[in-house]
């Protein structure tokens, strides 16, 4: 039979079940507003189309992609993908999402620190969270408090990783609330409704971010590093 540790059980039950809420909150509001198009009738890639020119950024490609809700800016290619629904979609929750993205292309564009800081993270924050695992599954497996304080530091990247996406996050957003309306995008009422849809949205990385808190905070716990023992 498996262990589960009680412990374990205590810290990773409250960011699951937040992110269970956050996921199924970001969902039901993209479904929601979906089905309410945009007065300007313009479509999602459309929308970001327009919004990056207001900006004056005139070289960033816009793709479909596919996936549900797989919208992302690529900061290497400079290019915007989006997902089919988004990409065609004339509703304000494609609007949304759509200029959103964008807005990470305009934070690419004026070099946006935390931004910046996040890209640069990406490759060793890769490294680092992959290994902490099988470091902190070696220190239980030999009950060695060294090695699972070992893991935790490898995967404290990628916790700060997760705290530095919630300012590249709501930035985005913020650039978006703003930018769709005085680039005629959509009318300040319907903006109320697009921006629903980002809210949503930042509250799944709040979510992850609290998340990996807590993962964190146990694994320093089990290492010992507050005094007591992890067995």
């Amino acid at each position: 039979m498996f262990y589960i540790d009680p412990l374990y059980l205590l810290f990773a039950l409250p960011g699951l079940v937040l992110a269970l809420i956050a996921s199924f909150y970001t969902k039901s509001t993209f479904n929601k507003y979906s089905r309410v198009p945009a007065s300007s009738g313009v479509s999602g890639a459309r929308a970001a189309q327009q919004m990056l020119r207001s900006a004056g950024i005139n070289d960033v490609d816009i793709e479909m992609t596919s996936g549900f809700l797989s919208d992302h800016y690529d900061p290497s290619t400079r290019t915007l993908r989006l997902s089919r629904d988004v990409y065609s979609g004339q509703s304000l929750a494609a609007i949304g999402v759509a200029c959103h993205e964008a807005g990470h292309a305009i934070q690419h564009a004026n070099s946006y620190a935390p931004l910046v800081l996040r890209t640069s993270m990406v490759p060793i924050t890769s490294i680092s969270s992959n290994m902490s695992y099988f470091v902190i599954l070696g220190g239980f497996l030999l009950q060695s408090q060294s090695m699972v304080l070992i893991g935790a530091v490898l995967f404290s990247v990628a916790v700060l990783f997760s705290l530095v996406t919630l300012p590249v996050e709501w930035d985005a957003s913020a650039r978006a609330k703003k930018l769709m309306v005085s680039a005629g995008i959509v009318g300040s009422r319907e903006a109320h409704d697009a921006g629903a849809v980002l809210n949503a949205a930042f509250m799944t990385y709040v979510a992850a971010a609290v998340s990996s808190l807590l993962t964190l905070l146990y694994y320093l716990l089990r290492s010992g590093i507050f005094g007591g023992r992890s067995d």
